[in-house]
């Protein structure tokens, strides 16, 4: 359908929109136009300006502000402003512009409530308050996702509502102020076994590789690869602008999560779980049979081999991240 005509990833540039643009590339589209900061979403002239460039038949809506436990708790009013005002005034531009004729928003698990039952449910999504750690992107995600609804409503605009999962994936975030859980472990095993391979030492008994939370919170984690597949089959079939889930109908307690990554990655030594910090949201595993059932869709890759494929690219590029090893 979009395949010779253009299509806009804003956050082109981002980790999720890297996978995006490879995977339409793969599939023979001809004009993508993926870009990055260098236009600012929260200014409605700038948005009108981007649109006027790229001249989009479709929009896949990627740009965001996000980040681990700890940034969400730093930037509440940050986050919830700047994902907010990005996605209105885009999805309100390409309105105005009429000739756009799909546009892909992608939401966030953050947006259920936090006692949400498991498997998480599509038409659960407005059944509470989200997990108070990351509840203002969340609520600032769901009320995109509500405006897309209204405007399909109102004005028979053509959007569809993603939901993904945690991803990872090799070109992942490992910044320790704003990546997620399983980059923030790579580095913190990674940082442990350069520190021992340094001091040309043992593992001393005391010293462990400190995780926040439990270890018994649950998460679902998608392969990069696999959302961004999700969202092509998004753009070429023909769905409502209700809520899908998109993972991987899986999840894995973070202490098992963990003990895979260590083991992957070599490490031997001890692991301390902190119960000072927040575990963040009980559990999170999404029913995928929506996605299966509109879009075709079934994710591919496991955990432990995205694992394998992440762990192997970080090592590839370890010097990359030496910067951030004094910070964890």
């Amino acid at each position: 359908m979009f395949k010779k005509k253009s299509v806009l990833v804003t956050g082109g540039t981002g980790f999720l929109g890297k996978a995006v643009y490879r995977n339409l590339k793969e599939n023979g589209y001809k004009n993508i136009v993926a870009v990055g900061s260098s236009y600012d979403l929260t200014i409605a002239s700038e948005v009108d300006d981007l649109l006027g460039y790229a001249k989009p038949v479709a929009v896949v809506h990627l740009a965001a502000t996000v980040g681990g436990i700890g940034a969400n708790k730093a930037n509440p009013g940050l986050y919830m402003y700047n994902n907010l005002i990005m996605g209105a005034n885009l999805i309100e531009a390409c309105r105005k512009l009429g000739s756009v004729e799909k546009f892909i928003m992608v939401g966030t698990v953050c947006s259920y409530p936090k006692f949400t039952p498991v498997p998480f449910k599509e038409e659960d999504i407005w059944n509470g308050y989200p997990e108070e750690t990351n509840a203002p992107y969340g609520v600032a995600k769901k009320s995109l996702m509500q405006l897309i609804m209204s405007y399909k409503e109102q004005y028979d605009f053509n959007g569809v509502n993603l939901i993904p999962v945690n991803m990872y994936g090799p070109e992942d975030n490992f910044d320790p102020a704003s990546s997620h859980v399983i980059p923030a472990l790579i580095l913190k095993f990674h940082k442990a076994m350069r520190d021992v391979k340094n001091n040309k030492s043992f593992y001393k008994k005391e010293d462990a590789v400190e995780i926040w939370g439990t270890g018994k919170a649950s998460r679902e984690f998608l392969y990069i690869d696999d959302c961004a597949e999700a969202i092509r089959l998004s753009l070429e079939k023909d769905v409502s602008a209700e809520p899908i889930n998109i993972g991987t109908g899986g999840e894995v307690m973070i202490k098992h999560l963990a003990l895979s990554i260590a083991e992957i990655m070599g490490y031997d030594g001890k692991i301390r779980f902190n119960s000072e910090y927040p575990d963040g949201q009980p559990r999170r595993c999404l029913s995928i049979n929506r996605a299966k059932e509109w879009l075709g869709y079934s994710p591919t890759v496991g955990l432990y081999e995205g694992l394998e494929k992440t762990i192997e690219w970080f090592k590839t590029n370890a010097e990359e991240f030496d910067a951030y090893l004094d910070s964890i």
